[in-house]
């Protein structure tokens, strides 16, 4: 498996340069051919990690859009309609393949917009230089699984997805307290839970090469993860509020679901995610 960030952006270097980080965050989050989606990722981060790229100049005041780029597939469904997915022969091996990779693009949008939307918000440089390294990690990630697709003899697109993950951007856009708390800390740090024992059973069904996607991902979650506990302490600082019981009360407010065991404790506790902060939202549970 190459994982090569360097070999993975010599692929997409056809991307124009934006005018400033935040105009090009609205252009991924805008875009709605993925593989350009993935381009513009790449290239907006290497603006900005060469410091070719202001915040906000140029067009940096327009608003991020209210929902983000698709292509015409896949089919979109709530939740409640998706069909289970198991890893069990090859179609089930697609299945699961598919639903990784809807919600890495998801990631990418949801990251992206994390930067733009509140790319007005005075926060240290080192604040923005963690969430675009964490953009393009989502890109590559969408990229890994796309590709993947590809040796499974199928594509993005071909299985209906779920629409439910763009709802915390909507419930949070006004917040980035909340937005730190619902995105990373609830949603990716779910990711630490779920994403071991789809590397067992990939490794146990002899396909190494998901598994080893897999363990890429989960190794990049540990940090999405850190990033946000380390910036929603930051923030609660700044506010002089305690971090954990703020953390359960936006999860209360903008987290429509229970925080469900079982809880990858070591995994969310070494990325500053102890225990505090979320055990005491398991009564939400039912």
């Amino acid at each position: 498996m190459d994982e090569n960030p360097a070999r993975d952006e010599q692929e997409f270097v056809s991307a124009d340069k934006p005018a400033s980080l935040a105009d090009g965050a609205r252009a991924i989050v805008a875009e709605t051919d993925t593989a350009r989606k993935v381009e513009l990722a790449y290239a907006t981060s290497r603006a900005w990690f060469r410091r070719e790229l202001s915040l906000r100049r140029g067009s940096g005041s327009l608003a991020m859009p209210v929902r983000p780029g698709r292509p015409e597939r896949p089919e979109l469904l709530p939740p409640r309609d998706m069909p289970k997915r198991s890893l069990g022969g090859e179609a089930g091996r697609i299945a699961l393949v598919h639903s990784l990779a809807h919600i890495e693009l998801n990631a990418v949008d949801l990251t992206w917009d994390l930067i733009g939307r509140f790319a007005h918000v005075k926060m240290p440089r080192s604040y923005f230089d963690d969430w675009v390294q964490v953009g393009l990690e989502e890109a590559k990630h969408f990229a890994l699984l796309e590709r993947r697709l590809l040796d499974l003899d199928s594509h993005y697109g071909t299985l209906p997805a779920h629409d439910g993950l763009w709802q915390a951007a909507q419930a949070t856009g006004h917040d980035l307290a909340a937005r730190l708390a619902i995105i990373p800390l609830v949603l990716e740090a779910r990711g630490l839970d779920i994403t071991p024992a789809m590397i067992e059973k990939s490794n146990a069904l002899g396909d190494e090469e998901t598994a080893s996607i897999l363990q890429i991902i989960y190794r990049d979650e540990k940090r999405h993860v850190a990033f946000g506990a380390k910036w929603f302490r930051y923030i609660c600082d700044r506010q002089n509020l305690s971090p954990e019981p703020r953390f359960q009360e936006l999860v209360r407010t903008h987290f429509k679901g229970g925080l469900k065991p079982p809880f990858n404790d070591r995994a969310r506790s070494e990325a500053g995610l102890t225990p505090g902060f979320y055990r005491p939202l398991v009564r939400l549970v039912g």
